[in-house]
């Protein structure tokens, strides 16, 4: 076979040059971001914020995890659902499909969670809400929720598109 070899990555020169990571593609230069936070649950109609993080200007990012916690859950682990409230993960103020508006815990906290990867643009903004549409439900008072709490994880680097921040060898010598 005399063809070209063709690969699905990067060549090794392309990405030493951008100053990409070889074994994940991400910019050398990337961060993390870990928030979280704890609150009372929201009275019926209000939504509470348990835990946000804005990426500062001209930097972009990976949305890639979030978890999840309630005081019931931490008392009884098989209680995941939490009927009347929703959990909300937004960029921007626009809802993340599919965690528009989860009724019960998909990502519990302190467990191995499923991970996601969410491209964020530039100096996004990531929430996770609680919102409390009826609960605790009037025909089932022991599923009451008093105390909740979120967490947010992702990486995020400067976006080379507002000019190259890397150092390089001058050519003009």
């Amino acid at each position: 076979m005399n063809g070209a070899i063709v690969s699905a990555l990067p060549q090794l020169g392309v990405m030493g040059a951008s100053y990409l990571c070889p074994n994940c593609g991400l910019p050398r230069d990337y961060e993390h971001f870990d928030e979280s936070g704890f609150a009372k649950t929201p009275d019926r109609g209000r939504q509470v914020v348990i835990a946000r993080f804005q990426l500062p200007p001209q930097y972009c990012g990976l949305f890639e995890n979030f978890s999840q916690f309630s005081d019931l859950l931490g008392n009884h682990p098989p209680e995941v659902e939490t009927p009347g409230l929703q959990w909300i993960i937004s960029v921007n103020n626009r809802p993340i499909y599919p965690y528009v508006s989860l009724e019960h815990i998909v990502n519990p906290w302190g467990y191995g969670s499923f991970g996601v990867s969410i491209r964020l643009d530039e100096n996004a903004t990531v929430e996770f809400a609680v919102r409390n549409i009826g609960h605790p439900p009037p025909d089932r008072p022991e599923t009451r929720v008093s105390r909740i709490g979120g967490r947010i994880v992702g990486r995020f680097w400067y976006n080379p598109i507002y000019g190259d921040a890397t150092p390089r060898a001058c050519h003009f010598k």
